[in-house]
């Protein structure tokens, strides 16, 4: 089935196949991180038993931009790019439900009543162990299987997944990525961090430098470390991914911008140009941004960045 993705749960309603139950698992997952795939991979490997539709119930906002406006949670993906990675997981139906403040009001008692009255085939729910639900997220998983027992509703609750001793979860990766641990990221989202955007026109710097740069446009909501990484770049002109350093932060030699910017130099032939669409695999964080006393400087540690990254990728 073509994955499908709807603006509300009445939405869904509407184009949701009649006569096939519905598998819904539940949740922010931003990231769609290996501790998520535990809940997701259990209503599809489900809905495919039995013949069912598997669906995902997700939400955008993040509840924080309504609780803490002034300090909101920064999410990881967008959420066209979250609806990609749960399609790749075999998902049926993704459902954003928006979290406004009629949505966030709605009594941990009724929340299941209301979901099964707009998915009347509402067979099954997923959820990791500590999801909570309802105003002022009173609702937990004794309650939603009480609740569950009432409406003929089967509920599944996935134990959270550690790595090393410690919960798998999009704030812990979160906090890597601020901290520039891409190995780290990495093993957590169980696939490699990415940007993509399109390369845009320079200045031609890093070309009277002799190390030229594809500056391609890329505006996260959280930012990982300002910092030189090792990367892979891929796009429509090549059949495989190319190496290359990056440089992401605000270029405070020579520009000291309020905006980061994310320049990427290749370490192979380039045949990228202004207007491709580019994927950017972050691999490893080299070194912080910094400031140097001029270009020259600035052209010594370019140098030095490079062999870093060719270095890095020969111990691959």
């Amino acid at each position: 089935m073509h994955t499908r993705t709807h603006n509300s749960i009445a939405e869904a309603a509407v184009t949701l196949p009649v006569g096939r139950p519905v598998h819904v698992a539940i949740g922010m997952f931003d990231g769609v991180h290996l501790g998520h795939h535990a809940v997701i991979e259990a209503a599809v490997h489900s809905a495919r038993r039995c013949g069912g539709v598997a669906a995902v119930l997700t939400f955008w906002p993040h509840p924080s931009r309504l609780f803490r406006p002034e300090n909101p949670v920064r999410l990881i993906m967008t959420p066209a790019l979250k609806a990609r990675q749960l399609a790749r997981l075999g998902v049926d139906t993704i459902i954003t439900q928006a979290f406004d403040t009629d949505y966030a009001s709605i009594e941990a008692e009724a929340f299941l009543p209301r979901l099964k009255e707009a998915l009347p085939a509402l067979s099954t729910i997923y959820v990791g162990e500590n999801w909570r639900f309802g105003r002022g997220r009173r609702g937990d998983i004794a309650l939603l299987v009480a609740e569950g027992k009432k409406h003929g509703i089967a509920i599944v609750s996935a134990p959270r997944i550690n790595q090393n001793g410690e919960p798998i979860s999009s704030t812990r990766i979160r906090s890597y990525l601020e901290e520039g641990r891409m190995e780290e990221t990495n093993a957590l989202l169980g696939y490699t961090y990415f940007a993509e955007g399109v390369v845009a026109p320079g200045k031609q710097l890093g070309r009277q430098l002799g190390f030229p740069t594809l500056n391609v446009v890329w505006e996260p909501d959280l930012r990982p470390r300002f910092g030189v990484y090792a990367v892979l770049v891929a796009g429509a002109k090549t059949e495989r991914p190319l190496r290359a350093v990056a440089n992401y932060g605000l270029r405070p030699t020579v520009e000291n911008a309020t905006i980061p910017r994310l320049e990427i130099h290749v370490l192979e032939t380039c045949p990228f140009d202004a207007g491709d669409a580019l994927m950017i695999e972050w691999l490893s964080f080299l070194r912080p941004e910094q400031k140097f006393e001029g270009v020259e400087a600035l052209r010594a540690q370019i140098a030095l960045d490079r062999d870093a990254a060719l270095s890095w990728f020969a111990r691959r």
